[in-house]
This record gives C-alpha cells, sequence and structure tokens, in this order.
C-alpha cells in the first residue's frame, strides 16, 4: 500500500480499528459528519433500489493517490458489519479490479473509476477482494484543483 490515510468516525490501524490515531500521535479522531451519512445512504439506496434509512457508515478512510501510488488486492474485513461499502472517487481516474470472496485470484473485473464515481459493494460481493493497480495521471478535471487522486470509503464498523 503506497497510499496516505485519513480517517473519520475511527482510526483504522491494521487489523483493527481505535478511536485515536495511535500510529500518528495518538489524536482524537475527528466525527464522521452526517453529510457523509447521508452520502452513503443515498448511494446504498440507489444501488439496491430501495430506501436504505438503517445504513449507518460509521467510519470512513480517505486514502490519497499521488501518480505513483496503488493499493494492492485486499479485503475489507476488519469491520463487525457485513453492512455494503460505499467508495467515493474523486481527482485522477484510477483502474480499479474488483475480485472475488475466496482469493486474490482470478476472475476479477477490471475497471476505470472517474472522478465522481461511486462504487457499492455489499451482499455476496462485501468482502471480495479489491484494490488499485495504478492511478492515471492528469485525468482530473483541473476546475477540481486536485492533483492525484483521492477515495473515500465508507463503511459500518458494527463497532461501540
Amino acid at each position: 500500500m503506497s497510499v496516505q490515510t485519513v480517517c473519520l468516525g475511527w482510526h483504522w490501524l491494521p487489523y483493527r480499528y481505535s478511536k485515536t490515531a495511535d500510529d500518528a500521535g495518538g489524536g482524537q479522531v475527528a466525527d464522521f459528519p452526517s453529510w457523509l451519512v447521508t452520502l452513503g445512504r443515498s448511494a446504498v439506496a440507489d444501488a439496491y433500489g430501495n430506501p436504505a434509512d438503517d445504513y449507518s457508515p460509521d467510519a470512513a478512510l480517505i486514502n490519497f493517490y499521488d501518480s505513483a501510488a496503488k493499493m494492492g488486492m485486499h479485503q475489507d474485513k476488519d469491520e463487525k458489519s457485513p453492512a455494503p461499502v460505499v467508495s467515493l472517487s474523486l481527482g485522477d481516474t484510477c483502474v480499479f479490479r474488483f475480485g472475488n470472496t475466496e482469493n486474490r485470484n482470478r476472475p476479477w473485473t477490471d475497471m476505470e473509476l472517474e472522478s465522481g464515481d461511486l462504487f457499492v459493494f455489499g451482499g455476496p460481493s462485501r468482502f471480495a477482494y479489491h484494490g488499485v493497480l495504478k492511478t492515471i495521471p492528469g485525468t482530473a478535471d483541473p476546475a477540481l484543483g486536485l492533483t492525484g487522486r483521492l477515495n473515500i470509503t465508507m463503511r459500518v464498523t458494527g463497532l461501540e
């Protein structure tokens, strides 16, 4: 993993969550904003075609990808909840690989995620292996004022 990460709601350390950024000075994690809960609910409702009032994401990982950054195939499995993950891309386009739930091997699908794309994975695909193969520099709309790519992944931790 070669991205830089900031967390909201809960701080993710490899294999666990914390309310303090223990691996980055121990500061308190910023609250999860209500507008992001609304965005997550809207995305899940659109994906499933029905209201998602019970979807309440409480953690977001905000990953910054520069032109060389990528993220290997992994599962989002440190949460206690199987609720969907909502991923929002901003800035440069990336090549995103979405795989199977068993291992990092085929079958998988490679797709380009552009700025503004929302990707929801839930149900049987909630624990699919996925990763970012590369970022395509210079593909962001200049009006965005962003060099690189931001990805915001919202999830329900099931923690209290």
